[in-house]
């Protein structure tokens, strides 16, 4: 659906950086590192503003259970490597494990009749990416689906923006958008663009079915070619003079009206 996203870019102050599986990842926040260390992931070492360290004492506790080791460092670490909210907490992790497509959707139907998928056309706005993971996490999405390039890809910031929803959503990281839709498609998953100015109203759409759906870029909505691939496209009545949301928004409202018809 066309809705601006919060900046709508990503932001120009802090580069883009991705990593491999075998690259370190630095995350930052009482929530991120909780849920890093709580889902199991690979956390190399903790680092706590020594001025901040009494306020985290659970965090702490939980990292020294698990033999982790944990450095006290100043100010200047954080404000070095992230953004204002780090919370005087931060850990070295390894990256998130992406599934390849196919096993995602095996793992999907092999818990439901009717998954439901998200998937991301070139969301580049890393806060975004993490407030659709979190929308993910809430409203019981199977998985998300989303291009290596022209896209945030998990980032710092993208985890802090999730508040840790990103441990617990499972992800598929693809080179062609298209040809996920094409496997999803062979396994007779609905796809459904969601794209302000449609003719066809969500309230309209039957959407207990196996379905996937693609939420566009902040500026420009879907791509053309990936619109024509849906099985239809539909928009979010709205009565307001502004005629657009922003794109986590948007994605949250359509996926609580998913589960609303799923558990009605």
């Amino acid at each position: 659906m066309r809705h601006r996203g919060r900046s709508g870019s990503p932001d120009p102050g802090k580069p883009r950086t991705r990593t491999s599986a075998n690259e370190e990842l630095y995350i930052c926040g009482v929530n991120p590192v909780t849920e890093a260390l709580k889902s199991g992931t690979a956390v190399r070492a903790l680092f706590v503003d020594g001025q901040s360290s009494k306020h985290l004492h659970h965090v702490i506790d939980t990292a020294k259970s698990r033999n982790i080791p944990i450095k006290s460092v100043g100010r200047d670490f954080f404000e070095g490597r992230f953004e204002k909210g780090h919370q005087g907490i931060a850990a070295s992790v390894s990256p998130k494990k992406v599934m390849d497509i196919n096993d995602l959707i095996d793992l999907a139907f092999s818990k439901s009749d009717s998954p439901f998928f998200l998937v991301l056309d070139c969301i580049e706005d890393p806060r975004n990416f993490g407030a659709i993971l979190r929308v993910a996490d809430a409203a019981g999405v199977d998985g998300v689906i989303f291009q290596s390039r022209r896209s945030a890809g998990l980032t710092p910031v993208v985890y802090k923006t999730s508040a840790g929803a990103v441990e617990h959503v499972n992800l598929s990281e693809v080179v062609n958008i298209k040809h996920a839709l094409t496997k999803l498609k062979d396994r007779n998953i609905v796809i459904i663009g969601a794209e302000a100015g449609s003719p066809d109203s969500l309230w309209e759409a039957d959407l207990r079915v196996p379905l996937a759906l693609i939420v566009g870029s902040e500026g420009e909505g879907m791509r053309r070619t990936v619109r024509d691939m849906c099985d239809m496209v539909v928009q979010l009545p709205m009565k307001g003079v502004v005629n657009s949301l922003n794109v986590s928004v948007a994605t949250g409202a359509i996926s609580y009206e998913i589960m609303r018809q799923r558990n009605g």
